[in-house]
């Protein structure tokens, strides 16, 4: 044993260690850090920075990653989101005691030195020296408000956190620069709002106000004493003096830092006594963090905002910088998805297809006129399990969703407004056999198509021209639209699908194959609801949007993507097409999507080999499209049980057809029913002479909302769609 001075103090020992760590102290640190001026240190050691006055002279301060709340258009909580659970705060809405615990525990002098404590850096040596060990530490609050700077701004990136935390001289030199620069420009104050803000305190928790909210879910401001020691006592290991999984171990944590409190003078031990008798009683709210916590299926809509802000140059010029602004969080996002019209959505296709089915649904509906997205809902749910997705089946694939699916015979309408844009009648009338080859050559936008001798066929051999637009468009006669496509073209089709903002789901150009004229591009249901908005808002076509504003963590607004609209046709040519898709669920393919009591319009649609089912229709104030179908595109729908019903064959009229119905009537229900503009068609073809008054087939006059009346033929089976087996290989894509 070490021999004491007179009058007891340390031993020899003791002051050889004292001594040497003043002596590394001064020789190596104290030159450097206490002086800067003094110039080079002429450390060797990997990572050492050669130069002190080197380092850069302003220290970067990031912005704190928070919480993303996105919200609906009546300013309901859809989710939050975000990388790291914070919300900033002021130093006035933390609890005094919570400021005063974490000095105590952490940086008692906090108050009494600089950015550097030097009395504290010799007392950790001479403590460190005594225990053979690293016992405690030496760094103020301000040099670890520091560090914990350079972990913010590492983010996740494990190699960017690595360098940031890393043991060497030339790290440490850097933290203790950029503190003394802190202590210079922020002040005490300042530094500990910062640092409370910035630290973490375990259970995904970042910051004062989310660990108290995870921990207690209250307010940081209405924090106790003893609460507020806890939090302190977290912040050197969350892991080990985490209450959650180890309340005993954090109980005793706290009540060192009570005591702690007692001995600095931040309270009086009597105060500290009755706060330590006091058990842990903790009030926990489980983080809810993602898209995956929206509720009423919401989920899908809430990524797709997320892909919104990752895609748009309107939030930074590069998809990296855009991801960056996304994760930092700290965003009010109020979106355009209406919370009556979105339950109507997801009640009506999970109502009609379960998540367990072999196929799925989705659907979207839009606002004519403004492009706002009103609701987006599918059949299986969003999340990681079984007969869960996180592809979002309504949208195209670079917002997260798939290579898109055929619309069929929905397409149809399209081909319609680009012959009469082209000039054609309404009253205009093709033979229409029920089989024919394929009419060859078809014009296009570069030159003409030439095919082979492949031959199509209408749904049923009863489909027997001649027709006209009006009565072919009921029955979905694809052998009229055939011929309608092979007199005007290819390249008007083309043209019209483009302005109605028609794309493929995958990115790529629509092709010029006559195909296209049984709907053979590859598109989401959101792009179809939004093409038929057109018809609806009388031939102006708007860019959809699902955001109405946001505000940053200061309040600040963003600027937000606007619709961008355009006149894609007349009025008048939107005005027929009304009045042709008004026959369809009046008494043609659409009959049972037909709603009670206001005007709608719209277009079944089936494609080759029943991959997929459609029904795409509108009102004056909603139009939306229901795609029933495997997103793999291998299950065929023939002999299919769907949402509990047997279907020996799916039509775009029997399964979506009444998801669309059910899903618009509870969207539109209390509001407005104004009628659809709409011009007078004249009979055409082959019932011109046996019904001068109506057209199309012998059905009563029309009554706004009817179901549709009588009807002949297989109009009153459940059809529309298209199914033209072995047909695929001429057009490039399965048959419409």
């Amino acid at each position: 044993m070490g021999e004491k001075r007179d009058g007891g103090g340390l031993t020899r020992t003791q002051q050889a260690a004292k001594f040497l760590g003043v002596s590394v102290l001064a020789g190596a640190v104290l030159a450097g850090l206490a002086l800067p001026a003094a110039g080079a240190l002429g450390l060797a050691a990997k990572g050492s920075v050669e130069n002190f006055d080197e380092i850069p002279a302003n220290l970067k301060t990031p912005p704190l990653s928070q919480r993303t709340t996105i919200l609906d258009a009546k300013g309901g909580e859809i989710a939050k989101v975000y990388s790291r659970d914070r919300t900033v705060v002021d130093l006035k809405d933390m609890s005094p005691y919570i400021q005063k615990a974490i000095v105590a525990i952490e940086d008692a002098r906090f108050y009494q030195h600089g950015a550097i404590d030097l009395k504290g850096i010799l007392r950790a040596l001479n403590k460190n020296a005594q225990s053979g060990g690293v016992s405690e530490g030496a760094s103020t609050l301000t040099q670890q408000y520091v560090k914990n700077v350079f972990i913010e701004e590492a983010g996740d990136d494990p190699d960017k956190v690595a360098q940031a935390t890393q043991q060497t001289i030339g790290r440490k030199v850097k933290e203790l620069k950029y503190a003394i620069q802190v202590e210079e420009e922020l002040g005490k104050r300042k530094i500990l709002q910062n640092y409370l803000n910035i630290t973490f305190f375990g259970q995904q928790a970042y910051g004062v106000e989310a660990a108290s909210q995870r921990y207690f879910s209250k307010h940081a401001k209405d924090l106790t004493l003893d609460e507020s020691a806890l939090l302190a006592g977290i912040v050197q290991s969350p892991s080990r003096y985490d209450p959650v999984n180890d309340p005993k171990e954090a109980q005793r944590r706290r009540n060192t830092v009570l005591q702690r409190m007692a001995d600095t003078k931040a309270i009086t031990q009597a105060q500290a006594d009755a706060a330590a008798k006091k058990p842990i009683k903790l009030d926990v709210s489980r983080p809810k963090n993602g898209c995956i916590t929206a509720s009423s299926g919401a989920g899908f809509f809430c990524d797709y905002v997320r892909e919104v802000l990752l895609n748009d140059p309107a939030f930074g010029k590069t998809r990296k910088a855009r991801g960056k602004r996304w994760n930092q969080g700290g965003l009010t996002i109020r979106t355009t998805l209406d919370p009556q019209t979105q339950k109507s959505i997801q009640a009506a296709v999970t109502g009609r297809v379960y998540d367990n089915d072999p196929v799925a649904a989705a659907a979207t509906i839009v606002q004519p006129g403004t492009g706002k997205i009103l609701g987006m809902g599918q059949s299986r749910p969003y999340g990681f399990g079984q007969h869960q997705t996180q592809m979002n089946l309504s949208v195209d694939q670079k917002m997260g969703g798939g290579a898109g699916y055929q619309p069929g015979s929905t397409f149809k309408p399209v081909i319609a407004a680009a012959a009469l844009e082209a000039g054609k009648s309404p009253e205009q009338t093709y033979s229409s056999p029920y089989k024919m080859p394929y009419p060859s050559p078809v014009s296009t936008c570069t030159g003409q198509w030439t095919g082979g001798r492949d031959t199509v066929q209408n749904e049923n051999t009863t489909e027997v021209g001649p027709y006209g637009m009006k009565e072919a468009t009921a029955k979905s006669v694809n052998t009229y639209f055939v011929q309608l496509i092979s007199d005007i073209g290819i390249c008007p089709v083309v043209k019209m699908a483009k302005e109605m903002g028609i794309q493929r789901a995958n990115g790529h150009d629509v092709e010029q194959k006559p195909a296209i004229a049984l709907g053979s591009p590859e598109v989401s249901p959101l792009t179809m609801a939004n093409a038929y908005a057109t018809f609806a808002n009388e031939g102006v076509a708007c860019t959809p949007v699902a955001i109405e504003s946001i505000t940053d963590a200061t309040g600040k607004a963003l600027t937000v993507p606007k619709t961008s609209c355009r006149r894609a046709m007349s009025q008048n040519t939107a005005k027929t097409i009304n009045a042709l898709l008004k026959g369809v669920v009046e008494d043609g393919t659409g009959k049972q999507a037909g709603l009670q009591g206001r005007d709608s319009a719209g277009k079944t649609g089936t494609t080759d080999n029943r991959y997929a089912a459609w029904f795409t229709g509108y009102t004056p104030n909603m139009a939306g499209a229901v795609w029933v179908g495997d997103p793999a595109h291998k299950r065929r729908m023939f002999d299919i049980t769907i949402g509990g019903t047997f279907h020996d064959k799916v039509y775009g009229a029997d399964t979506p057809g009444p998801i669309w119905r059910q899903a618009m009537s509870g969207a539109l229900s209390g509001r407005p029913a104004p009628s659809l503009p709409t011009v007078p068609i004249g009979d055409s073809g082959k019932n011109k002479d046996d019904n001068k008054g109506g057209g199309g087939h012998h059905r009563p006059p029309h009554r706004p909302g009817g179901g549709g009346g009588g009807g002949g033929g297989h109009d009153d089976k459940p059809g529309g769609g298209w199914d033209i087996p072995g047909f695929p290989g001429l057009f490039g894509g399965t048959g419409g």
